[in-house]
């Protein structure tokens, strides 16, 4: 008997997100250095973060893909979860749309989000945006 079963493959827009890859260099109202790097398999990206925003140190780890719970097909959206070393776990929703790079606090439409844009492949400029605040945020990749 044989398993007709396709093999799983990494969508469209988890794909994407390959531009990510690498170690990128932090400037603007955060500093520091955040690497992306796949799991093996493709399906999930891993964020490493240690940087300094606001006074504070702030290191975390993301792990990136669709959700797909027992059972189920992989949710539409490209979500994440960080965890961070003062106990917080924040969730986020991926868009990347040409040059555009959206990461949504929580859900899509939220009122905390990122929006920055690929200026060239190595450079990210954007700003986190959220109630009562927000801090501009370059990403300059140093090594891939």
């Amino acid at each position: 008997m044989s398993d007709t079963t396709p093999t799983p493959t990494p969508s469209p827009a988890m794909q994407s997100l390959d531009r990510l890859v690498g170690t990128w260099q932090l400037s603007g109202d955060s500093t520091g250095t955040v690497t992306y790097e796949w799991m093996e398999g493709g399906f999930f990206l891993l964020q490493h973060v240690d940087m300094h925003l606001f006074g504070s140190d702030v290191n975390a780890l993301e792990v990136i893909g669709h959700l797909q719970p027992f059972g189920e097909p992989p949710s539409p959206e490209v979500r994440s979860r960080a965890y961070d070393t003062r106990g917080n776990t924040l969730d986020y929703v991926y868009e990347l749309d040409g040059d555009s790079l959206t990461i949504w606090g929580g859900e899509p439409g939220s009122l905390s989000y990122y929006k920055g844009t690929f200026v060239d492949e190595d450079t990210n400029v954007g700003q986190w945006t959220f109630p009562g605040g927000g801090y501009t945020s370059t990403m300059h990749r140093i090594a891939r």
